[in-house]
């Protein structure tokens, strides 16, 4: 294809017309009629979305972001909420860092910015969790100011469309600077939206519906044949795998022994079970002191779970104490007190093989 800028000027507005017809309806989108009619973004919402987007799917998200906006309707709602209920309703969704960040940013926008995200990207950038694409989307799709966005959805469309075979994520500076060059003056935010759409909907990562596509004819890897095969990745590195030891405790009226864990590292100001730390040798099981006296039970069967670097076996102990003791670690709660929901998932499934 050529990129001249009468080319993409056509592409751009193409795409739009497409959009107006097709857009995803989404609870945090304003979509393009009533954007057309004066409705704006609230970039709250808009900043919400994105942040639980990553790495998650948007399935997922519906339902957590609904609960979020009910319950803490605004940034300020967000920065005034206490953490370990943010931590609990944010359970479920994976990479608890941005959980923390979440909060953090909240408070430094009621703090620094009066309650209103800022209208620039670079000032966005300087908000705790928003790196360079988060950045991008809140400043084009809330604010409609042009700045070009690139996730894997676009990542995807832009390898196909210029039959880009760098891998990624070397070839990430190329894309962009192809994302840049079609992003338009005229309405950028809705158009970011719009090539995220045609990501998700049409050049999916497996049988693209080229037949459908605005931009079939363009697309140099649609008319070659290469597709599916685009974009080309590096070779993944195999994930080690590490080991660690959870001991859950039951008092006499029904408590259970859990301990908030530190803000920094994996799961960070997430409940979780006493134990041990995770390490890469499997026998004997890596060592870690109860948290109380108690006959100990080693429960049958381990917990497996996948994190983004590596995968985890816990070997799950239990024991039933009694209402006076004292543990050295953790606080004993209520059933009343929290829900198995509240737990991140690795925990959740310890929970579920030892109850």
């Amino acid at each position: 294809m050529r990129d001249n800028a009468d080319d993409l000027t056509w592409m751009s507005r193409d795409l739009l017309i497409w959009y107006d017809r097709h857009a995803r309806e989404m609870p945090w989108r304003v979509g393009p009629e009533a954007r057309k009619a004066g409705e704006q973004p609230d970039p709250y919402r808009i900043w919400l979305s994105e942040v639980m987007l990553q790495q998650t799917t948007v399935v997922t998200v519906k339902s957590y972001f609904e609960r979020f906006t009910r319950r803490w309707p605004t940034v300020g709602a967000l920065a005034a909420a206490e953490d370990a209920e943010v931590m609990a309703e944010w359970a479920g969704l994976g990479y608890y860092a941005r959980a923390r960040n979440l909060l953090k940013c909240a408070r430094q926008v009621v703090d620094q910015h009066a309650g209103r995200f800022p209208a620039d990207h670079a000032a966005l950038l300087k908000l705790p969790g928003i790196g360079p694409y988060t950045a991008a989307a809140i400043a084009s799709i809330a604010f409609d100011l042009r700045h070009a966005v690139l996730d894997g959805n676009v990542e995807r469309v832009m390898a196909r469309l210029h039959d880009l075979h760098t891998p990624l994520p070397e070839a990430k500076p190329a894309l962009m600077a192809h994302a840049e060059a079609l992003t338009p003056s005229e309405r950028p935010g809705d158009y970011a939206q719009a090539v995220m759409d045609l990501g998700a909907t049409i050049c999916t990562p497996k049988s693209p519906a080229c037949g459908l596509c605005p931009w079939r004819t363009p697309c140099v890897a649609q008319a070659r044949g290469t597709a599916q095969d685009l974009p080309k990745k590096a070779p993944k590195k195999p994930k080690p795998t590490r080991h660690g030891t959870v001991f859950l405790a039951r008092r006499e009226d029904g408590a259970w022994l859990l301990e908030t864990r530190p803000d920094k590292g994996l799961l960070g100001g997430m409940l979780g079970w006493p134990g041990s730390d995770w390490t890469d040798t499997a026998q004997p099981l890596p060592q870690a002191s109860p948290p109380c006296a108690a006959e100990w039970q080693r429960i049958e069967g381990d917990v497996r779970h996948t994190f983004t670097h590596f995968h985890l076996v816990l070997h799950v102990f239990r024991a039933d104490v009694a209402q006076t003791t004292d543990p050295a670690a953790g606080r004993f709660m209520q059933p009343t007190e929290f829900r198995p929901t509240d737990l991140p998932t690795v925990m959740r499934k310890a929970f579920d093989l030892a109850r």
